[in-house]
């Protein structure tokens, strides 16, 4: 079910209860102790003041009795909780026991998406028939030991290119040190040499060796997926040469996705070099003639079926699963009814609402490797002591997300009401269109990272609190839970779904909005935030340890 206002809430915006079997409702706004609240044909007077994005019971609870948002589960009382008192981390606890599943297999409504048929995004074709977003070059270390060289070269590329997107801040600091009245003149920036290329993006990372062949195997999969994205143009390796994860190990990886060989990948060890000098002179050849390569092809237009959408939440609030992340399920869900995909991540947030993903399973074989994984992954938590209800962090508590099912509930909103059509593990590439699940942890950027690896050409990235989080080879476009949020860090923020919270707008509206945004992202018209601050995070997974 689409999270909407429902419509005896819409002629007073200081609350909202999201589903008809909820017994909490969610304050929009700071409500003071002893405020009118009205709940259909009941009305009840607030026990105690509460915070904007709080929930606050409809009904007395006993201990142990459910709390219910969302129409599922998302915790259980500890303790008495009188009607209007405000659901705080002092009297209710995690829990995911839940009724029946709202969803039905089969039973999926498509939306309405007339208003894009025979709509195109402007790509680039790849030689397999992927149609990529952007087009870069990556430069990869196969081990930590390479992040050095990948740094000599990150400002060496920039320098030889004239695109260094530090340019400005450099400038500041020069200002700064020296007393500067701040009218230096501003140098226009250089001419592009490359004008069909997005530019060359270098990862690092910390792992490569020390750790068991599990990780080195786990490291090169992922690699390989980003060396084969379709918005990568072809990659540069750095290997030292003794490590644990081999040149051999990445380029069988790089097979498996790539078994025609179609992607050019140079591969550069530096224990086999003659010297660092060497080293760096030859990683710079095979970057700059793969800028020269990538170059010759320019973005043409490319059906939306060629369109995959990760979508992730990050700082999320008490608005997140009420505003932007159903507005985001609702962009997953148009774009699959036009023959798009959706990956969907994080399966500790995915905890307590499994019942409902298993009931929008297309088979009993995706439902049952959903619940696979998901009991794998909360055995892993366990050995190193930790547990999904864990998740939740001090600014989500903060923000009214008390528990981890709490959190969840409205997390899994982003993957919208269409059919699961697959479930991925870590690292493994999507290849079904339609909606899919993707083994991950809830850590945003270790998520984000797994999302590009997997093929998202293009994330959603929602946020209540604010993230400046980006990716090296995936445009993420931010979209914000809450307008304060939008207009206090528009530097970060791409798209503002406050509109939603104050019932200026419907879901549907917006949706449609938003995935006009997409396209035009998809196609080089819209330039999202985070590439303007270039800001890239790459963290792999090391599985088991991060929740």
């Amino acid at each position: 079910m689409t999270t909407q206002i429902l419509a005896n809430d819409r002629g007073h915006l200081d609350s909202l209860r999201v589903h008809h079997a909820d017994n909490v409702r969610v304050a929009l706004k700071d409500l003071p102790a002893g405020h009118a609240v009205d709940d259909g044909e009941r009305r009840l007077h607030l026990a105690e003041a509460i915070r904007h994005k709080h929930k606050f019971a409809l009904h007395d609870l006993a201990p142990d009795d459910a709390v219910i948002m969302y129409g599922v589960t998302v915790g259980r009382a500890t303790r008495p909780i009188p009607a209007g008192a405000a659901i705080t981390t002092d009297n209710t606890a995690h829990s995911t026991a839940t009724s029946v599943p709202q969803a039905r297999r089969g039973e999926w409504q498509a939306p309405d998406v007339a208003a894009f048929a025979g709509a195109t995004f402007d790509g680039y074709h790849r030689p397999n028939g992927q149609v990529g977003t952007a087009n870069v070059w990556l430069v990869v270390p196969l081990v930590f030991c390479e992040n050095r060289n990948i740094e000599v070269l990150r400002q060496c590329v920039a320098d030889a290119l004239g695109e260094d997107p530090y340019r400005d801040y450099k400038r500041m600091a020069r200002e700064l040190l020296h007393g500067s009245s701040g009218t230096a003149a501003v140098e226009p920036p250089a001419e592009r040499l490359f004008p069909n290329v997005d530019g060359v993006r270098f990862l690092t990372h910390t792992l490569g060796c020390g750790g068991t062949d599990d990780d080195a195997l786990a490291l090169c999969r992922l690699l390989a997926g980003y060396i084969c994205h379709p918005n990568v143009a072809g990659a540069t390796v750095l290997s030292l040469g003794c490590q644990k994860a081999q040149i051999e190990m990445l380029q069988t990886a790089v097979a498996e996705r790539d078994p025609r060989g179609l992607r050019p990948v140079h591969y550069l060890e530096q224990q086999g070099s003659q010297s660092e000098e060497a080293l760096i002179r030859e990683a710079l050849t095979t970057i700059f003639d793969g800028l020269s390569e990538a170059n010759r092809t320019p973005r043409t237009p490319a059906p939306l079926s060629a369109l995959t959408l990760g979508v992730e939440c990050g700082g999320s609030d008490g608005f997140s699963g009420l505003s932007a992340n159903p507005l985001v399920g609702a962009v997953v869900d148009r774009l699959v009814a036009l023959g798009g995909s959706g990956i969907l991540s994080e399966f500790p947030e995915l905890c307590g609402v499994e019942h409902e993903l298993i009931a929008r399973c297309r088979d009993d074989a995706v439902a049952e490797r959903f619940r696979t994984l998901m009991e794998a992954y909360q055995r892993h938590a366990a050995r190193v002591g930790a547990d999904f209800s864990m998740n939740p962090s001090p600014g989500n508590i903060r923000d009214g997300l008390i528990t981890d099912a709490m959190k969840s509930a409205g997390a899994a909103k982003k993957g919208g009401d269409s059919p699961v059509v697959d479930v991925l593990d870590y690292a493994e590439p999507h290849t079904r269109a339609g909606l899919s699940l993707l083994c991950t942890p809830g850590n945003d950027v270790e998520s984000t990272t797994a999302l590009a690896g997997s093929g998202a050409n293009l994330i959603l990235f929602t946020t209540g609190l604010g993230t400046p989080t980006g990716n090296p080879v995936t445009p993420v476009l931010k979209i914000s839970s809450n307008s304060e949020l939008a207009a206090r860090m528009g530097d970060v923020i791409d798209f503002d779904a406050g509109p939603i919270i104050r019932g200026e707008v419907s879901i549907d509206e917006l949706a449609e909005r938003l995935l006009r945004l997409c396209l035009d992202t998809a196609s080089g018209r819209y330039l999202p935030r985070a590439v303007e601050l270039a800001q890239y995070d790459f963290i792999p997974w090391k599985r088991g340890v991060s929740l």
